[in-house]
């Protein structure tokens, strides 16, 4: 999630030094004969990173680099700002990947300077993505026997733009359903589980779209199909069904919710948010129904970023045809003389991960996916065993019928005296990011831990992660609650 950035104000830039009670200590400028070409032994070495405003003199390109990419230990001046962020390898509560072969990084860096939407100057950059759209529309299912049904998709930075055009189609084309039948278009909603990841929340919201939410609860933490239909009325633009939730990975049933719509008879839309299981479920799970098989499907997003085995950030929207897809919100422009259809919230982008998705794809194929997506089903699997093995309970899904992550939280039969936040705490100070959270809404006591497991965290790791889990809840059961309650302030 990007947060929005506050600019600081003058009183805020000269603020108190780092020790109360003590004057602003000045760091002493070196002598010119103690000047060196060495970066410790700059001036740089001395000064304050620029935090609020421009530098107005230049710095030399190697000191630059190192200032940037290495910070976080006092006692190492530079190459510290970006290690403050934690080793994205430890981050296990993040889905986007985290390893490209050496190759795929060579073609992303040489393409880095492309601006992916100037179609006229960089044509093959454009057939690229056209190429991509095609391979993951047929990985979905998408109707390409009939000519009157026209696939067709886009690329986007994420999923979350991906979510923002399908539900701004999904509105469009029901507001001129209730335009043709003299309707009031004025009120629309969507349904959706609570466990919804917080963009839908912004897309409804910007776009001005009442949420209507099926709630978690303490033992189903996916929609409920009938609960969801129940929901729909003629305001109703689409249901969303996620395949694998951000909480527990489970898949939610778009089957089912397809065939009450259809035997009910009832004229509703599905989107499919397939950020993290698109480019899964197809490997591991390939007889589950959940995408353009089932007729009320009508539009797919994926992220690129997370299983698509792509760096941040680059996702994927897909329609069923030009029919979901009203032509009044693609813009047909003319940009550096060629003719283009836009359907986008940005514009200027570079080409690198639309380049490196397509590596990706033909580098590994199916065939290659398919291995990747199982080791980590194996993994995820493994980790279960060995934590319920420990004493914990575990909410996710085994054997590929969910995302390859491992939720789980403590037994609450033994009465601990800490909970999931204090065991990632432990996990924190041996480097693991291992998120502690609550359920959503109408859940919310329960508390649970998550372990997303990706194409880099190999069986060596996992057993590492066991290890350290097993030592972490050993040290707190030896440590009394007053001091755990005193560590968590």
């Amino acid at each position: 999630m990007v947060h929005l950035a506050p600019i600081p104000n003058d009183k805020e830039v000269d603020k108190d030094p780092l020790v109360d009670g003590m004057k602003k200590i000045k760091f002493p400028e070196p002598t010119e004969n103690e000047m060196s070409t060495s970066v410790y032994g700059s001036h740089f070495a001395t000064q304050d990173l620029p935090k609020t405003e421009m530098p107005e003199s230049e710095m030399p390109k190697d000191i630059a680099y190192k200032m940037i990419k290495l910070v976080g230990n006092p006692c190492r001046t530079f190459k510290d700002e970006l290690s403050l962020d934690g080793n994205p390898i430890l981050n296990l509560a993040s889905f986007c990947t985290t390893y490209m072969e050496e190759e795929a990084e060579k073609l992303m860096a040489a393409s880095m300077s492309t601006n992916f939407i100037d179609y006229e100057e960089y044509p093959q950059s454009a057939e690229i993505q056209a190429r991509c759209v095609s391979m993951i529309g047929r990985l979905f299912n998408a109707p390409t026997h009939d000519d009157s049904e026209a696939s067709m998709g886009t690329s986007t930075i994420g999923s979350s733009e991906a979510i923002m055009l399908g539900t701004l189609a999904m509105k469009k084309a029901w507001q001129n359903k209730r335009k043709a039948a003299g309707k009031p278009y004025d009120k629309p909603n969507i349904v959706m589980n609570s466990a919804v990841q917080v963009c839908w929340e912004k897309a409804a919201r910007y776009f001005e779209v009442e949420e209507k939410y099926v709630y978690c609860t303490t033992d189903r933490y996916v929609i409920d199909p009938e609960e969801a239909v129940n929901l729909v009325d003629e305001n109703t633009i689409g249901i969303c069904v996620i395949l694998g939730t951000t909480y527990t990975g489970e898949y939610e049933d778009a089957k089912a919710i397809n065939d009450l719509l259809v035997k009910k008879n009832i004229d509703c839309p599905i989107h499919i948010d397939a950020a993290s299981g698109g480019f899964v479920a197809p490997f591991v799970n390939p007889k589950l129904e959940w995408d353009f098989r089932l007729e009320k499907v009508i539009s797919i997003n994926v992220s690129g970023h997370k299983y698509g085995l792509v760096y941040p950030g680059v996702g994927w929207a897909i329609w069923r045809s030009p029919e979901f897809l009203p032509k009044e919100l693609i813009f047909n422009i003319n940009y550096l003389g060629a003719d283009q259809a836009s359907f986008t919230l940005n514009f200027s982008k570079g080409a690198s991960q639309v380049i490196g998705q397509y590596y990706q794809m033909i580098r590994l194929g199916k065939c290659g996916y398919r291995a990747i997506m199982l080791n980590l089903t194996r993994t995820a699997d493994y980790l279960s065993a060995h934590l319920e093995a420990l004493g914990f309970l575990i909410l996710s899904q085994t054997g590929g019928k969910g995302l390859p992550l491992v939720a789980f939280r403590l037994d609450p039969k033994k009465n601990h005296h800490y909970d999931e936040f204090a065991v990632a705490h432990q996990l924190r100070q041996r480097g693991w990011v291992v998120p502690a959270y609550t359920m959503a809404p109408h859940s919310e006591k329960l508390k649970l831990m998550r372990v997303v497991v990706r194409e880099d965290f190999s069986k060596s790791r996992c057993d590492q992660l066991v290890a350290d889990i097993k030592l972490a809840v050993e040290t707190l059961n030896k440590t009394d609650k007053d001091k755990i309650d005193e560590e968590k302030e």
